[in-house]
């Protein structure tokens, strides 16, 4: 199945104009000071309802969400062909190409991205406390398969319920770690809200406490520091760019560009990059393959 492609961003800039005027109310209870307080009964019932931005980039229930599905919180268009290439071939000298997947690419040919020169791979596993990738299976053991480095990701909802429970979730359903050397951190993506405002309802303090509480919580559960993916404008806007995780947490940064860019507070280099999502999401590991396979190892 492929993935819906974007709208033009002017047509997406009305929408998200019409999603933050949206009531917060319908979002959620605003968490504690531990990030551990559960949604309101409303937030819970509406929490899997796309917004205006989110339905014109595809997305009509829970689970739909994919890691960058808005770059900038207006479902921007995916980078010009020029962009990629440019892209492609700044970061091929010195990195390690591969990419992430998820509902939307289905039964992934595996061997063939392996012949294109990729050499690991990212498959969502779940989201919230609901949700699981029915292709996972297929995906993250098809990876390992034909020889790459693989690891799995959660997209987060920090409205849906407490940053613990969704670090439970994830790794009982697929997020766990090994140290075979082919078995990359989880990811922790957190981003853009697809169901309702753009920062979940929640103060920067509580979006702050609540992804200390899933990384703490992964932590304890598999022994690793799991990867944090966002943008700059998200984790500005909804975190006030804190560098709280940037000594502990490596970072994936998203940017459809010819560049990362400017990067989140703290982290003075990313460790992934996902450049592109053209023909499907593309990634860079800041290093060689040496250097991956040490990442997967701890």
């Amino acid at each position: 199945m492929t993935r819906p492609r974007r709208r033009p961003a002017a047509v997406l800039a009305a929408a998200v104009a019409a999603m933050l005027l949206t009531a917060s109310a319908t979002a959620a209870a605003a968490a504690g000071a531990d990030g551990s307080t559960a949604p309101a009964s409303s937030a819970a019932a509406t929490a899997h309802q796309p917004n205006q931005s989110a339905r014109s980039a595809g997305i009509r229930s829970g689970g739909d969400a994919w890691m960058g599905w808005s770059q900038d919180g207006s479902g921007r268009p995916a980078p010009s062909p020029r962009q990629a290439s440019q892209a492609s071939t700044l970061a091929a000298a010195a990195q390690t190409s591969g990419i992430d997947v998820s509902k939307w690419q289905g039964n992934v040919d595996w061997a063939s991205y392996w012949g294109q020169g990729k050499r690991f791979a990212y498959v969502k596993a779940t989201e919230g406390t609901t949700y699981q990738n029915s292709y996972f299976a297929q995906q993250y053991n098809g990876s390992y398969n034909v020889g790459m480095i693989r690891g799995s990701y959660h997209f987060a909802l920090p409205d849906n319920s407490t940053g613990t429970a969704q670090a439970d979730w994830f790794v009982n359903h697929g997020g766990g770690w090994s140290g075979d050397g082919r078995t990359l951190p989880g990811v922790l993506d957190i981003e853009y809200n697809p169901y309702g405002a753009t920062c979940y309802g929640l103060s920067q303090a509580s979006i702050r406490s609540w992804i200390a509480a899933f990384t703490s919580r992964y932590k304890a559960r598999t022994g690793r520091d799991a990867v944090i993916y966002s943008t700059t404008s998200w984790w500005t806007t909804c975190t006030g760019n804190t560098s709280q995780f940037s000594a502990t947490n490596p970072l994936w940064i998203a940017r459809y560009n010819t560049s990362p860019g400017t990067l989140p507070a703290g982290w003075d280099y990313y460790t992934f990059w996902q450049y592109t999502d053209s023909p499907l999401d593309q990634d860079y590991f800041n290093g060689d393959l040496t250097r991956l396979k040490a990442l997967a190892l701890g």
